[in-house]
């Protein structure tokens, strides 16, 4: 087996060199039943401005990190730079399609990905340059193809395993937990597995229940694996490269409703920090913690929140395994009151986990207990409203708000 995939990273770095043709190569695909893409086109809001009728601030002001300060300038900078527009799943394949170019052992593997192009286009057109060995379409099998990848890792080779939808890797559960989430300690370090798994998840427009499920909660307590969540095209690119570039298994998280966002990126290269949350917006009175597409709603809620005359410090986590609690810790010490905003299920989800991690180290600093949103314990519901109902929506997050800071 190791062989065969030593042979295949062969195969994979003679095809960029010239000396081997891998359109030659013509394997047997079942296409699947194609997702209903989504039409929509959103284009990211624009930072929040406070109000003077604001509260008055602190008097204490905290050394803000470094990073997340630099992150907040640069996304709030890239409309002005030299730039161009990108759709949230072009950002991801253009990161994706920029690693393959620099490094001939990145390889794509999954169901669709190759000619079709993946269900959501995150793969549209890689087959064709790459030929058919680097970007591999494969059989309906997930817990077969993910541990491919996971052997592909060990001897050598870069894959980024899509999952048509994150619901569908339930079948590769034994893989990613005893497999990719172990086998560097397991073998006394000396296996690294450094593989992306990657695909759509959340909760969409009708999917079901079975195309709804947010399985951040399932992954997070496996020991050895690093997990971040996507929200626009800026933090999609550079979170797909630096996953890509990292020696341990990371698991990226995109949402279904997020894929048609559109921002103006920066022409040069850049790399995120998987470990870093971004500041999304400073404030004083209050932090709310979000990520993926709640996001959103945080920031539509903020909107009649300092028109209240509330002046929330939203910060999207981004790295949900481990937590920035540098960053976070800061944003506590400042404001005193936490709210966190998840999709994820509320019994055992990240917010739980955030909350354990907040009391845990910065309970001395709370003026109020913590409060955490989240999806309802339930199957997510194929109707509508039923649906509206289940997720958190920016109302919710006014009232508790209010509720917190009184």
């Amino acid at each position: 087996m190791a062989a065969t995939f030593q042979g295949l990273g062969a195969a994979a770095a003679l095809s960029l060199s010239g000396s081997f043709d891998p359109n030659r190569l013509h394997l047997p695909c079942r296409r699947s039943l194609s997702v209903t893409r989504l039409s929509f086109v959103v284009r990211l809001e624009e930072r929040i401005v406070s109000g003077s009728n604001l509260p008055p601030r602190r008097a204490q002001q905290l050394v803000s990190k470094a990073v997340a300060t630099k992150a907040d300038a640069a996304s709030a900078s890239t409309a002005s730079k030299p730039g161009h527009e990108l759709l949230l799943f072009e950002a991801l394949r253009e990161g994706l399609e920029e690693e393959m170019d620099r490094d001939p052992q990145v390889c794509v593997m999954g169901e669709d990905v190759g000619h079709y192009g993946g269900s959501y286009k995150v793969t549209k057109g890689l087959a064709d340059k790459f030929g058919d060995l680097r970007v591999l379409d494969t059989p309906i099998a997930e817990n077969a193809f993910t541990g491919m990848g996971i052997g592909a890792a060990m001897t050598g080779l870069r894959p980024v395993v899509e999952g048509m939808n994150m619901g569908f890797l339930l079948l590769a559960f034994n893989q990613i937990s005893n497999n990719c989430g172990m086998l560097h300690y397991t073998s006394g370090g000396q296996f690294k597995i450094p593989i992306v798994i990657r695909g759509p998840g959340g909760v969409g427009r009708q999917l079901g229940a079975e195309h709804s499920q947010r399985l951040e909660s399932y992954f997070q307590s496996i020991p050895g694996i690093q997990m971040v969540a996507c929200s626009t095209p800026y933090n999609a690119k550079g979170l797909m490269k630096a996953a890509i570039r990292s020696e341990n298994p990371v698991i990226l998280f995109e949402h279904v409703l997020l894929y048609n966002l559109k921002e103006r990126i920066p022409d040069e290269e850049y790399v995120l920090n998987l470990e870093e949350a971004e500041m999304v917006r400073p404030g004083e009175h209050i932090t709310i913690l979000t990520y993926s597409r709640m996001r959103y709603h945080v920031m539509q809620a903020a909107k009649t929140l300092v028109n209240k005359g509330y002046d929330p410090e939203v910060i999207d986590i981004r790295s949900l395994k481990p937590f920035d609690l540098y960053t976070i810790g800061n944003s506590v010490k400042k404001t005193h009151r936490v709210l966190i905003v998840e999709e994820c299920m509320r019994t055992g989800g990240i917010g739980a986990s955030l909350t354990a991690a907040i009391t845990e180290n910065f309970h001395d600093y709370l003026d109020a207990p913590i409060m955490c949103l989240s999806s309802q314990d339930v199957p997510t519901p194929y109707a509508g409203t039923l649906e509206n109902w289940t997720v958190v929506q920016p109302a919710q997050i006014v009232t508790a708000v209010e509720q917190l800071c009184q």
